[in-house]
């Protein structure tokens, strides 16, 4: 097998793995919003703040421990997770706002 070749199937095996962990990173993102969603409801519910920054900071130096150890930029997850969060918690003030 020539040397095009064999880098053509590790290509095509790396972009089905590629592939495989968008699909969970897509479906592991719907279930954490169905959550926060709840949360959200939730903290409509009994007028409590959409944001908590407390529990934001702890989730944020979690995120960058995790990171660190999975040999993944802490900067990067951080950004991500804030990324998040913020969404989350437009989501927390709509459900406030509607209640």
């Amino acid at each position: 097998m020539s040397d095009q070749r064999r880098a053509a199937e590790l290509l095509q095996d790396h972009r089905m793995s590629i592939d495989r962990l968008d699909a969970i990173l897509v479906y592991t993102l719907g279930e954490r919003f169905k959550h926060t969603q709840a949360v959200g409801k939730l903290k409509a519910e009994h007028d409590l703040p959409p944001s908590d920054p407390a529990r934001e900071a702890e989730q944020i130096a979690r995120l960058e421990d995790l990171a660190d150890k999975a040999q993944l930029d802490p900067e990067f997850a951080k950004k991500f997770l804030n990324f998040i969060i913020a969404e989350v918690i437009q989501h927390h003030q709509h459900h406030k706002d509607k209640s």
